[in-house]
């Protein structure tokens, strides 16, 4: 019999997770029996060595809110992580662990594909691990942009109109509005965005979010999560079998 082979997410509160179903389906695809991917839902990271230990696993997946919290717990880091200062892959081979980004590559994907010349400069809503890639795959691509969160001197209470309507690109990256709390939506001068703007929102559950929904109705280009799941899937997919 075929050793097993194993991979998982971890997180906390991930149950709407896509990436358990979106493995299994590339197994089945790919005949690979042996194969299995878990949901490692976790309080807390207390135990993750535990979890790195468990017999034939191979690689994990990492979602909020542990991007950045479980970067002292891996052995070593690829050049991209490190710059990132998150991860959101991990190989697991011989008892060793390494962390990588693959959400920059999803995201300079899907920014690529909808990007159009006149969108210059951006504005990222979030400053967590997702946010952490984002600024990356900007800064690769020599487009300006600026953070607001609830933290910086611009914040979401005194982003204003004239912030919106100089910068065409706009990426909320922050869980807000994620399944299940779907009527959420961080605070924003949708007055300011017109159909010359790009709204990229890294949720994908639901499809469309409130504030993509919303960025719609103004006339925007919209984008969601999907495409960079995918693609940051894929990326994985292709580290652990490297």
């Amino acid at each position: 019999m075929e050793k097993a082979v194993k991979f998982g997410l971890v997180g906390r509160n991930i149950s709407y997770s896509f990436s358990k179903k979106y493995f299994e389906q590339k197994f089945q695809k790919l005949l690979l029996n042996n194969h299995s991917y878990e949901i490692f839902d976790t309080e807390n990271l207390d135990h993750i060595k535990d979890l790195f230990a468990t017999e034939n696993l191979k690689g994990l997946n990492v979602t909020i809110p542990y991007k950045e919290q479980i970067i002292p717990f891996i052995d070593e880091l690829s050049e991209e992580a490190q710059e990132i200062g998150a991860i959101n892959c991990i190989s697991i081979e011989n008892g060793k662990t390494k962390g990588y980004n693959t959400d920059a590559f999803g995201f300079e994907k899907t920014l690529l594909l909808h990007q159009k010349e006149f969108q210059k400069t951006a504005i990222i809503l979030g400053n967590g691990g997702a946010a952490k890639a984002v600024q990356f795959v900007l800064k690769k691509n020599n487009i300006p942009y600026m953070t607001v969160s609830r933290t910086t001197e611009v914040n979401y209470e005194n982003l204003t109109e004239d912030l919106v309507k100089e910068n065409l690109i706009i990426i909320q990256s922050t869980p807000v509005g994620t399944f299940p709390n779907v009527e959420d939506c961080v605070a924003f001068p949708f007055e300011a965005i017109t159909e010359k703007h790009l709204i990229i929102d890294l949720i994908y559950n639901p499809e469309y979010s409130k504030f993509i929904k919303k960025a719609a109705e103004k006339g925007a280009k919209t984008a969601n999560g999907l495409y960079m799941l995918e693609q940051q899937a894929e990326k994985a997919w292709e580290i652990w079998n490297g």
